[in-house]
């Protein structure tokens, strides 16, 4: 029997209580963005990029990850489907561990180096990046043909070096200390520049059962009517 791998530790419990209610709510208020994702289609969409990672770009457990993308929805997805597939993820820029798979916006091809690379968009549209040079995967693209359940074989560290256990705990103390729990409706404008501040803006919140509104480019005059319409509890940074 393999260890549960972090994805399986976070979403189970979520599935099992609320498995249809809002679970990541994602604004770009420079573009009007709003997407709402259930718990349900979050973990299809783990589930995809889990296969997806697996059958087209060969990664295996305990293999290294680098995900280098900011806070968003899909990027929310794509971690949860490499720690799925048993991937030690590696958050932001390379930092010397010797990662075999990298997935990056346009903007970061130039600093992959990576034998496999995957290039995201994060349009709404799940329009493609253009002009992707050759031997670099578009991910919309490839994505949305793999399957919508996954069923990990293995597993190994999981983020930064540490445990899924490590991790889940470490994300539940983080979680108290903010009074977070299951009825809890976190409004975020924190980035997701390394493996620390991915566990405080992202894991903490699942890991409390509760659910988030992520906002990027925020505009503080929408952010007060935002509190209000997205019954939020808290916000983070505080």
């Amino acid at each position: 029997m393999i260890d549960p791998t972090l994805t399986d530790l976070l979403l189970t419990p979520i599935l099992g209580a609320d498995p249809a209610g809002p679970r990541v709510t994602y604004y770009d208020d420079a573009t009007g963005e709003r997407i709402e994702l259930s718990a349900l289609t979050l973990a299809n969409w783990a589930a995809k990029t889990a296969n997806f990672l697996r059958d087209e770009l060969g990664v295996a457990p305990g293999d290294a990850v680098r995900v280098d993308l900011p806070a968003h929805w899909q990027t929310a997805a794509v971690l949860l489907g490499a720690w799925w597939a048993g991937a030690h993820t590696v958050v932001g820029a390379a930092d010397g561990t010797a990662t075999t798979v990298a997935l990056v916006t346009a903007a970061g091809l130039d600093d992959a180096d990576e034998s496999e690379v995957a290039a995201l968009s994060l349009d709404p549209f799940g329009r493609p990046v253009p002009d992707l040079p050759i031997g670099v995967t578009d991910y919309a693209t490839a994505v949305r043909v793999h399957g919508d359940a996954f069923t990990p074989s293995g597993t190994g560290p999981a983020l930064a070096g540490r445990s899924a256990a490590d991790v889940l705990g470490d994300a539940r103390r983080r979680a108290a200390d903010r009074s977070w729990d299951a009825s809890s409706r976190v409004l975020s404008t924190a980035p997701w520049p390394d493996a620390d501040a991915v566990v405080d803006g992202l894991v903490a919140v699942l890991a409390a059962g509760a659910s988030l509104v992520q906002v990027s480019n925020a505009d503080p005059a929408a952010q007060e009517r935002r509190r209000t319409t997205e019954k939020v509890t808290a916000s983070y940074p505080a």
